[in-house]
């Protein structure tokens, strides 16, 4: 059989690597080393209990490279965690003048302390709104932890008018959500625009014209997972 000289062949290599921990940690790893240090000095017993935290903040922090899977009209997970909730809710409402009133799909990723915590914009374009509110510390798991605990508001605007918005809300540990962004700045599909620390939730809030490719119980990668997909039939059956 002739071979294809057509089709174009990948060379590079992917090796695994130790993922980098994000320059956000860098002063938390430095403080675990250093109470770790002095807890040494102390006793010696306690060097590889505090060791193992310090290792535990270090993985927290952790930045892994992701692959965002290309192609037109893909909404992708803001963040790393289980999807706990597909529902229809009304728009919050430091929202309603950028996405308007009509109640939309929200799809909710909760992080537990184990998960990557870096997010990262659904789809590409400009940062047309971020609102900062400070509030409670519920666990983020509660459907009132969206109204209220401290959370911050991101709505990005693709190359095409669509708007898409999601929330980063804190938790029952969190009580730090740290943006990348501002409005106005441009960015890429999977990009980074914040973290929030130990524990939380992200929101994010899909129109009718989008369709949504995940279920409750699925677990997403951010950057990676396809939650929605523009086109298609609205979703059957949301509660209101």
């Amino acid at each position: 059989m002739p071979i294809d000289t057509t089709t174009p062949v990948s060379t590079t290599t992917i090796k695994w690597r130790f993922p980098a921990v994000h320059p956000e940690g860098y002063k938390y790893v430095a403080i675990a080393l250093g109470i770790t240090l002095i807890a040494t000095i102390l006793t010696k017993v306690l060097f590889w209990p505090f060791l193992a935290v310090a290792a535990w903040v270090a993985v927290f922090f952790r930045d892994p490279v992701r692959t965002t899977p290309q192609g037109e009209g893909l909404i992708v997970a803001p963040a790393d965690g289980l999807v706990t909730m597909v529902q229809r809710v009304p728009v919050p409402r430091e929202l309603v003048g950028e996405l308007g009133d009509t109640p939309m799909i929200r799809v909710s990723i909760f992080m537990s302390v184990f998960d990557v915590h870096i997010n990262r914009t659904p789809i590409a374009g400009t940062i047309r709104q971020v609102i900062y509110i400070s509030g409670k510390f519920l666990n983020a798991d509660l459907d009132k932890a969206s109204e209220e605990n401290e959370r911050q508001h991101i709505v990005v605007e693709g190359r095409d008018g669509r708007r898409i918005g999601f929330t980063q809300i804190a938790g029952l540990v969190a009580r730090r959500i740290v943006g990348f962004v501002k409005p106005g700045d441009m960015v890429a599909t999977g990009q980074r625009v914040g973290l929030i620390r130990f524990g939380s939730r992200v929101d994010v809030f899909l129109p009718d014209d989008i369709m949504p490719q995940v279920i409750p119980g699925q677990r997403s990668i951010a950057g990676e997972t396809v939650i929605g997909r523009i086109g298609g039939s609205p979703m059957k059956g949301l509660s209101q």
